[in-house]
């Protein structure tokens, strides 16, 4: 059995009237199809209305993250994809 990362990833959608919501809702499938535990998606503010997707969760280490970089970078009305942290979990 592998190690349990914790990760905070950064989607940037494509455009401040990019639908929210429905990108939340893809992103939610995607990463708990993938394993993805204790998931949570907040919206940062970034400039003239665009807002941020920040996910935080925890991910068998195995499932690697060029497969949720590529994965979510896939989905309607995403333009960036960036992992901003990536701890391992011990304990």
């Amino acid at each position: 059995m592998g190690a349990t990362v914790i990760l905070s990833i950064k989607v940037m959608p494509d455009s401040p009237q990019a639908p929210l919501h429905d990108i939340k809702n893809h992103i939610r499938n995607f990463m708990e199809k993938h394993g993805a535990k204790s998931l949570s998606i907040d919206e940062q503010d970034i400039a003239f209305g665009l807002k941020a997707l920040i996910i935080k969760c925890a991910l068998p280490e195995e499932k690697g993250t060029d497969l949720i970089e590529s994965g979510l970078a896939t989905i309607q009305n995403v333009s960036s994809v960036t992992i901003e942290e990536y701890r391992r979990a011990f304990g």
